[in-house]
């Protein structure tokens, strides 16, 4: 079978695409034909070195897939079924850019009918994320007040459509051009992301998360009301990070970290099924793409670290 993959860390040129020994089924197992993969940013950050994880060797690229069923040893998929997975190449598992995969069966998930397979791989990675941060990290509920910032791009989309039908009062920094889509989404109030949000944003916010890197964390802190939480997906712009210590802890509030990478299985497949429901009623399916081969990995990786992809999200397909 075709695979990209890598042996050693290093720039984007370490990844080769060549033909490789296909995979075995092993116990509690599924395995795909793929028909299509996402490339992520963590993708880069694997290959690189600087995300440390269990490999397999060779590695192949790719973390999310969609494909058919070939072949199960559990009831719950069957041949010719069309599936997802977004957890494949780290801890060990075997890499999604790949024609034939082995997929673990509880990281494995049903495609819900008439969803255009490349949009859904596209969005898998950025939609999971803000389901978690929201229900598991932040435990966001219905009526509180949720800032989010950068909220024009692939992450904060996804936040903005899955904040707004639980219910969320959603405020959104971003350029002007893009109020009119993030009000679409579900954005209560817009904010141009020029302005400081400690003058700009005039309400109490519980919860506040900024997709781009580009808010000093202290701003952040500034604005929440008592109890409230700043919850990091990206290293804030100020560092070292800097902060009042005593106004922090006298108003109890909190920061959180996250990354997908560290996502418990249970967590997942909560998100998963969250987001079927969404692709099922045609919502997360707005990002733009770019389809690409898997022997264009390479330059996927290249494009990302370097910018070019524009805002893109790339899709690799054999």
């Amino acid at each position: 079978m075709l695979a990209s993959w890598f042996e050693s860390f290093g720039p984007p040129d370490v990844i080769t695409t060549s033909e490789t020994s296909a995979p075995q089924l092993v116990p509690n197992s599924v395995l795909v034909q793929v028909e299509a993969v996402a490339v992520d940013h963590v993708d880069t950050f694997v290959r690189n070195g600087r995300f440390k994880t269990a490999l397999a060797s060779p590695h192949i690229v790719g973390r999310d897939l969609v494909g058919t069923v070939v072949a199960s040893n559990v009831a719950a998929f069957t041949p010719g079924q069309a599936v997802w997975s977004n957890a494949m190449g780290y801890d060990g598992r075997m890499g999604a850019t790949a024609e034939y995969v082995v997929v673990p069966a509880p990281l494995l998930f049903p495609v819900p009918e008439g969803v255009d397979h490349h949009q859904l791989v596209a969005a898998v990675h950025s939609a999971a994320t803000a389901s978690i941060v929201l229900r598991d990290v932040m435990a966001a509920g219905p009526n509180d007040t949720l800032l989010i910032e950068g909220a024009a791009g692939h992450v904060g989309t996804k936040l903005v459509s899955l904040a707004h039908h639980m219910g969320l009062r959603v405020l959104t920094t971003s350029a002007p051009r893009d109020f009119s889509k993030l009000t679409q989404l579900g954005s209560d109030r817009c904010f141009d992301y020029h302005d400081p949000i400690t003058t700009s944003v005039d309400e109490p916010v519980q919860h506040a998360i900024d997709t781009s890197g580009r808010i000093a964390l202290n701003a952040n802190l500034t604005v929440l009301t008592q109890g409230g939480e700043v919850t990091l997906i990206t290293a804030p712009a100020d560092r070292p990070f800097t902060f009042d210590g005593p106004a922090f802890y006298m108003a109890l509030k909190h920061i959180n970290g996250f990354v997908i990478s560290h996502a418990t299985t249970v967590q997942l497949q909560r998100a998963a099924e969250q987001l079927n429901h969404q692709f099922a009623d045609g919502q997360l399916l707005d990002d733009t793409l770019l389809i690409k081969f898997f022997k264009d990995a390479a330059w996927a990786h290249d494009a990302l670290e370097s910018g070019a992809d524009h805002g893109h999200r790339i899709v690799l397909t054999p």
